[in-house]
């Protein structure tokens, strides 16, 4: 299991350097032009950073389920997992939806949240596990 876990984490930082040069130069100069705008640049970014700092936690879980083999470890990489899909793929699409020409994306605003609520989720399990485990002792 811990092999997969890897390459998706493998995956996810590099489509999150990716996604980060591609806000950094393509989407920054499309705010001349209209097709974006630097609130929307700014959420773009935003998805970038929360991509890679949970997708940084996602590594952090499975080095430490290593030492713990905690079941709230586990429960916190999946809850990192689809806060970065549900979070920041989200926030990717509301960004550039003007430019895409997707405005019919605009539904996606509610999920935003419920991504980050999954991202607080997984840190509570990380406190939960870290109790869990000081009990065992």
């Amino acid at each position: 299991m811990i092999p997969k876990q890897l390459v998706t984490i493998g995956l996810l930082g590099s489509i999150s350097v990716a996604l980060g040069a591609l806000g950094a130069h393509a989407l920054k100069n499309q705010i001349p032009g209209g097709l974006i705008t630097p609130d929307q640049l700014n959420g773009f970014d935003t998805a970038v950073k929360y991509q890679m700092y949970h997708t940084l936690a996602m590594l952090l879980m499975v080095m430490l389920n290593k030492e713990l083999n905690n079941k709230f470890l586990k429960l916190a990489y999946r809850l990192f997992f689809w806060g970065i899909i549900l979070f920041s793929g989200s926030l990717y699409f509301l960004c550039t939806r003007h430019l895409i020409g997707a405005d019919w994306l605009e539904f996606l605003g509610p999920i935003t949240p419920i991504g980050g609520i999954l991202f607080v989720s997984g840190w509570l399990m990380l406190v939960v596990a870290i109790i869990a485990n000081n009990k065992k002792k």
